[in-house]
């Protein structure tokens, strides 16, 4: 009797490891897991040089680098930590490895964790160093979070299968990150414009970061900020006003007849009757293009910049060409003016 218990236990064992080996995964997922930082957040790069690839074999080399990373290189640039929960959630829904949903809602509380009392999130965290605590609208960084968080809020986008706690959780975030948007826009003699891409965390002020990222406005990130506050069912008065004078900055300032070339040799604006572009960057009170140079310096002229800053940076793009020509008559025929 003793040996058929015997044999029933292991032959139960062997199924049960069978099952596990057998149960789906997702290569990237994987090493996703192996790249979250202890806090939850995700690096965009391991240090000066390694950035973070889920395309490289993770060789014991890089597995000692990955496990040397600091809570301190967690980050919501780059689209790191944004990107990852996306994914897992994504993984989790294809594959049901409960460890990716696990590392996800890990990913969700460190978001939750990172926001400013006054809605804003900080480009790093806990890292405040530098440029990196300030509010960050610059590469999506604040919108690609509070995407995710409108997500859950909403139960759209595979978001449903998180835990329900999160939902009343997200809706209180995406209330504080609308709040910190409409008090971010700048006024320009009473008059809403669009946004900068960073701001002071403790003023609010526009503020700037790199070198050659001056305090101003800034168009790529404004379009990113405009289509998140269209996605919100039943806007406010506060939210459509917002829209609208963003969209109204942005179709009075475009640039018509040329579009950006940009290469190794030289960049520059070139004519084209089919084209509107926007430079990156306008002065927070005249509307003009500005462009700073790594010695902090501020040109009126993109011919002025230094040739590496000249031809290293996207200083035009056609970013508010769809939003005023498409979405945003697409929204008013359901929100009105």
């Amino acid at each position: 009797m003793m040996k058929i218990k015997i044999l029933f236990t292991l032959a139960c064992s062997t199924l049960l490891l069978s099952c596990y080996a057998q149960q789906p995964t997702d290569s990237t997922a994987d090493k996703m897991l192996v790249y979250q930082l202890g806090n939850g957040g995700w690096p965009k790069q391991l240090d000066d040089k390694s950035v973070v690839d889920y395309g490289a074999v993770l060789t014991p080399e890089l597995l000692a680098k990955i496990k040397a990373t600091k809570d301190l290189h967690a980050t919501f640039d780059n689209k790191a930590t944004s990107r990852e929960v996306v994914y897992l959630v994504k993984a989790y829904k294809k594959t049901q490895n409960k460890g990716y949903l696990t590392a996800a809602e890990k990913g969700l509380d460190y978001i939750l964790s990172a926001q400013y009392a006054h809605g804003g999130w900080p480009q790093y965290y806990p890292d405040k160093a530098s440029y990196r605590s300030e509010i960050t609208y610059n590469d999506d960084a604040m919108i690609n979070v509070l995407n995710i968080l409108q997500d859950i809020a909403t139960q759209t986008n595979d978001f449903e299968v998180v835990n329900p706690a999160y939902i009343k959780k997200a809706e209180k975030a995406v209330t504080k990150g609308i709040d910190c948007i409409l008090k971010t826009q700048v006024k320009q003699n009473g008059t809403l414009s669009i946004w900068a891409a960073q701001y002071d965390k403790d003023s609010m002020l526009p503020a700037k970061a790199r070198a050659f990222e001056p305090a101003s406005l800034s168009t790529s990130e404004s379009v990113g900020i405009v289509r998140f506050l269209m996605r919100l069912k039943n806007p406010s008065p506060e939210v459509k006003n917002a829209i609208s004078a963003a969209v109204k900055w942005f179709d009075t300032y475009k640039i018509v007849g040329y579009r950006f070339d940009r290469n190794k040799n030289i960049s520059a604006l070139v004519a084209d009757h089919t084209a509107n572009t926007w430079a990156r960057f306008y002065g927070l009170d005249k509307n003009t293009p500005i462009f700073g140079d790594r010695d902090n310096t501020i040109k009126t002229k993109l011919e002025e910049l230094s040739p590496e800053r000249r031809n290293g940076y996207a200083w035009y793009g056609n970013w508010g060409q769809k939003l005023i020509e498409k979405e945003y008559p697409k929204w008013l025929s359901t929100n009105g003016k």
